[in-house]
């Protein structure tokens, strides 16, 4: 069997509505060793465009909770370049880590600085950055489809559904 014969064999068990999760962590693992990053962005966007999982900042707190910090500082880059200098200047005054990250206008954040940054503050920060521009999230699932371990920590449901859409990807 040739490795794309084998992973369509994999994707073809998400397809349907409620698809078998036993192994999705496995399968993931496969296809996103083998697919293009640009398809599993594709199926990480979708996963976080889905009403079958909780809300993108969530979504996002959650990752940076869960990342290293030079993911964190990926994250946080991302997400500060699409909430624009208004939304940093307005999150938590002068009091909160992000608004001291970026009083500066600075635009890129380093793994040291991601460290003193909580999870509450990036789901406000994800959540402003959705609401000012909603192409965050596929701008975030390109950085996340770069460390597709750390998405694995968003569960079964995500995972079935990004392995869904990137199903109907490499068969369209």
């Amino acid at each position: 069997m040739s490795l794309l014969s084998g992973l369509g064999d994999i994707l073809k068990q998400y397809t349907g509505s409620n698809p078998d999760t036993t192994n999705v962590e496995q399968h993931f693992d496969q296809v996103a060793q083998n697919v293009p990053q640009s398809t599993l962005a594709s199926g990480i966007a979708e996963a976080m465009h889905s009403n079958q999982t909780p809300p993108f900042a969530q979504m996002a707190s959650q990752l940076f909770s869960n990342g290293n910090q030079q993911q964190k500082a990926s994250m946080l880059t991302a997400l500060a370049a699409s909430a624009g200098p208004g939304i940093l200047a307005k999150l938590g005054g002068g009091n909160s880590s992000l608004a001291s990250l970026f009083q500066s206008g600075q635009t890129t954040v380093t793994p040291e600085q991601a460290a003193s940054v909580n999870p509450q503050e990036v789901q406000n920060l994800a959540q402003h950055a959705e609401d000012h521009d909603p192409s965050v999230i596929d701008r975030l699932s390109q950085v996340y489809a770069q460390h597709p371990t750390l998405i694995k920590t968003l569960g079964a449901a995500a995972l079935a559904i990004a392995m869904n859409k990137m199903s109907q990807r490499q068969s369209g």
